[in-house]
């Protein structure tokens, strides 16, 4: 591991549901395993009116969120507690920052901090630029006598032009090099392994390119609805939250050329030259074929009733919102030239998965012709749950004659879990920020290139009369002319939660309400 300074980490918004559910359980982990410097503070900060055991009381001894095991005991707790500190910020984040500034100082001279400080913003990002701008107001982002950094989290804008305003915004009182946008996909293991599997495997990167791959097919499926963030979601939609970022994200780095080194800004430069390289598609016919949007509807699965997503909490009962979105497109390079990529995302799906499918072309000179069976090469990577890596490939039948069957070759990452430590997305985001590695978290050009390709499928959206919303029954893969947006055979592969099972459902007893549009 790389060595670590001394430092604080400021959290803004500390009183809210990300800092209980995620920032202190992933903090303590790293507590637990000793990987945080000696001298380490968090200095939880907001509007409510909280005092150090307060503070510390509700994130740590009386939170649900903390793992329930034999090395949670209340000594280990208790020294935990004592890292934890709290200011009060009064009525608002536009204020006087001073006091908050005197607050820093005086722990950073107790606890021998070097002015190293690490600012979290848990916050609506209408407010980004308020509390910067109040925080350079004070020098706390000059750097010179020890590093700032800050950490912002999701949505990074709700279009190009927003997030354009956003990032100038950020850039004011901040340098680039010191903002860490966070998504916290790129904390899982498994899609870390995508750059070591391209990279450090000879038998895969010659053969990852428009002369042997077919098309490159992403699924990311979750069994839930919306539940209670319907109001947020009719506002964001299927695209805007999860397609813009994690899958962008996801397809960068499968299509991205080979980094120079290890170098995080090397990385992010080839990260940006593949999101760049995305064809744009501005035409509505284009749009049209290429592009297909649903909705879940209500439905009966495992003889329970649940809920259309118009009959959620919060959501508009004439929401025309997707709650699915696949999109077909193409990446205008050397490496990619016609190689289709199909990526889709959605709720209410049979199972929760998130996986890669390479999809490898046939022999050039198919000797068995008379196979009835698709042993067309593939390589799966699973992303989550059973995370692991999975191959097919066609093998002899016993007995006489050339029957082919395909065969399944797989590696599974809880073979590995015994004596190593896998971190959650959320620990190995936070230590490489502390230790400066910006890996993991995307840039500014990043996030614009991401949206530039999207805003145009977002306008055809919400303004054409030609872009149908398809209904599709909860617990199934989506609405049914899904399959027609895959050139060729013509299907999606439709995963269950086991890396090596490929059943059509996954949920069986789905009454179906059909798939007419909305």
């Amino acid at each position: 591991m790389k060595s670590m300074d001394e430092q604080m980490l400021i959290i803004f918004g500390a009183s809210g549901d990300l800092t209980k559910r995620k920032l202190i359980p992933a903090l303590y982990d790293l507590h637990k395993g000793n990987f945080l410097p000696e001298n380490f503070v968090v200095l939880g900060t907001s509007r409510s009116d909280l005092s150090d055991d307060d503070f510390r009381n509700r994130v740590v001894f009386n939170s649900e969120f903390l793992k329930d095991d034999a090395e949670n005991s209340d000594a280990t707790k208790a020294e935990f507690a004592k890292k934890l500190f709290y200011k009060d910020l009064g009525d608002g984040y536009d204020t006087d920052f001073t006091p908050l500034k005197e607050r820093i100082h005086e722990l950073n001279s107790k606890f021998k901090i070097n002015h190293n400080f690490v600012f979290y913003f848990s916050l609506p990002p209408s407010i980004y630029e308020t509390v910067a701008k109040n925080l350079a107001a004070v020098d706390l982002s000059v750097e010179g006598v020890g590093w700032k950094r800050l950490i912002v989290e999701k949505p990074f804008g709700y279009s190009l032009e927003t997030a354009k305003e956003l990032n100038i915004g950020l850039q004011k009182y901040f340098k680039e090099s010191q903002i860490y946008r966070i998504d916290h996909y790129l904390g899982k293991e498994t899609v870390q392994n995508l750059l070591v599997t391209r990279f450090s495997n000879t038998i895969f990167e010659p053969l990852w390119n428009r002369n042997y791959i077919r098309h490159v097919e992403i699924t990311n499926a979750e069994s839930v609805g919306v539940g209670n963030r319907g109001g947020y979601y009719d506002k964001s939609g299927a695209l805007r939250d999860m397609f813009q970022n994690h899958l962008m994200q996801i397809v960068s780095i499968v299509a991205m050329e080979p980094p120079i080194s290890d170098d995080p800004e090397e990385i992010r430069n080839e990260k940006v030259k593949a999101l760049k390289s995305l064809r744009i598609m501005d035409d509505e016919e284009t749009l049209f074929n290429h592009t297909i949007r649903g909705q879940y509807t209500s439905a009966i699965i495992n003889g329970e009733t649940v809920k259309g997503y118009r009959e959620e909490e919060g959501v508009d009962p004439e929401s025309t919102t997707e709650t699915f979105a696949a999109i077909k497109f193409y990446i205008d390079n050397w490496r990619w030239k016609d190689v289709p990529f199909y990526v889709r995302t959605a709720k209410r799906m049979p199972t929760k998965v998130t996986e890669i499918v390479i999809h490898f072309k046939p022999s050039h000179h198919h000797i068995f012709k008379d196979q009835d069976f698709d042993t067309d090469n593939k390589l799966i990577i699973r992303i989550q749950p059973d995370e692991g890596i999975l191959m097919k490939f066609g093998v002899k039948v016993p007995g006489q004659g050339f029957n082919v069957e395909r065969a399944n070759m797989d590696f599974y990452y809880s073979d590995l879990d015994e004596g190593n430590n896998i971190m959650e997305a959320y620990e190995r985001l936070l230590l490489d920020a502390m230790q400066g590695d910006a890996t993991l978290y995307a840039r500014a050009d990043e996030v614009e290139a991401a949206w530039a390709f999207v805003d145009p499928i977002l306008k055809y959206w919400n303004e054409s009369k030609s872009a149908i919303v398809h209904g599709y029954s909860a617990g199934v893969w989506g609405p049914l002319h899904a399959d027609d947006l895959i050139e060729g055979r013509g299907f999606w592969r439709n995963p269950c939660k086991n890396l090596a099972d490929e059943p059509s459902y996954c949920v069986l007893n789905i009454k179906n309400n059909g798939t007419e549009n909305l």
